[in-house]
């Protein structure tokens, strides 16, 4: 039942047609897991938790980081090298008391993805990563749960439902059935590598959450079997249908997976050869000796916010600047976190460089992990 607070809260959400305090206690009823409480997650989890959706699931073992704060909306400057899914958890609870809030301050793995997923309704994927997008959308398979996947880049977005059930009990198609297997990592940056608009996942993480309400009340019609595109540029947008794929290894026609599997190595096959790469920890020490070489591969204002010396090239200027790169020594290639330093090694190899080593987590790791008091961006 809903209390004369809540009546009065959620009263213009009630008076809609088809809405009703029939929807509004559905809403209430519910539980949603939403993974990622960042780009993506922040909005949904405002939107949901102000919408009256009764058990919200924050996940997420990150902390904040000033570079989030052009996008993500749940966060201030106090916030700041603090958990993600606390500081969710602490505004979430000031914005609607009514909702009932539990955090997981950990990453989603194969180990406990069954167990807590399998507590939920359904899952929003505001993840920014490939192992962990194919991860949830195994999982929600085999769960039978429903999941609305949201994904940005630079300008662009995309919302779909993966796995809905309609009212026959036919499920939907899921992940797997647009990219039955995951490119090569290194083609699909991260939005620390890539960049992203700041209002872009507000808009993008709104239309998840509209999606999930929609799901949970049966008002409207869901993404299930369409994937909508959005260009931020000219605000154009597209949506595609989306079929079912025989060669999903899932619900293909000769289905492989059964349960769930190393998604880090499972992405990572795909690279054509895997480079070496040396930990900031392993990095240290080769430093003391002087017996390699550092290789900088952002741009310059990034090198200018944090460094920890070497040679500056940026990544669209190595291939013709060869010459001065040395090749009769070891060569640590680093950026921000890893993406940029292995597309350059990737195009030294081919310019015959053999002496190439990745820095594995890139700046961020090293502030992280080795010197605290550097600035990050």
């Amino acid at each position: 039942m809903l209390s004369k607070e809540e009546l009065i809260r959620y009263n213009r959400q009630i008076i809609l047609p088809d809405f009703g305090i029939d929807g509004q206690q559905k809403l209430k009823a519910a539980s949603v897991l939403v993974i990622g409480a960042g780009g993506l997650g922040a909005p949904n989890l405002l939107y949901l938790a102000a919408a009256g959706v009764g058990h919200i699931g924050i996940m997420d073992f990150d902390e904040v980081s000033l570079s989030n704060l052009h996008r993500q909306v749940l966060f201030n400057e106090q916030s700041v090298g603090k958990n993600k899914a606390q500081v969710a958890k602490d505004k979430l609870t000031e914005l609607n008391p009514n909702v009932r809030l539990q955090i997981y301050e950990e990453p989603i793995t194969a180990q406990n993805a069954m167990e807590i997923i399998g507590a939920y309704d359904l899952v929003v994927d505001g993840s920014d990563n490939l192992p962990t997008r194919y991860l949830v959308n195994d999982a929600c398979y085999f769960l039978e749960k429903p999941l609305v996947y949201g994904a940005i880049f630079r300008f662009e977005g995309q919302v779909s439902v993966f796995n809905y059930a309609d009212e026959n009990g036919l499920r939907g198609p899921n992940y797997r059935d647009l990219f039955p297997s995951p490119p090569p990592p290194d083609m699909v940056p991260s939005c620390s590598e890539g960049g992203v608009l700041g209002v872009l996942p507000g808009i993008i993480g709104a239309m998840q959450a509209n999606e999930v309400i929609k799901i949970i009340t049966g008002i409207g019609t869901t993404l299930s079997g369409k994937l909508f595109l959005y260009d931020a540029q000219d605000v154009s947008t597209r949506t595609l249908n989306i079929q079912a794929n025989p060669d999903n290894p899932l619900s293909g026609v000769n289905p492989t997976l059964t349960e769930l599997i190393d998604y880090e190595a499972f992405c990572s096959n795909l690279v054509e050869a895997i480079q070496n790469e040396i930990t900031v920890q392993e990095l240290q020490e080769l430093k003391k000796a002087d017996s390699i070489h550092l290789l900088d591969v952002r741009e310059d204002y990034e090198y200018d916010i944090a460094n920890i010396g070497g040679q500056l090239i940026p990544l669209n200027q190595v291939v013709d600047r060869v010459l001065e790169i040395p090749n009769d020594r070891p060569v640590v290639v680093m950026c921000k976190s890893g993406g940029r330093s292995q597309n350059a090694i990737d195009l030294l190899k081919k310019e015959g460089f053999d002496n190439l080593i990745n820095l594995k987590g890139g700046i961020l790791a090293w502030q992280k992990e080795i010197d605290h008091n550097m600035d990050t961006y």
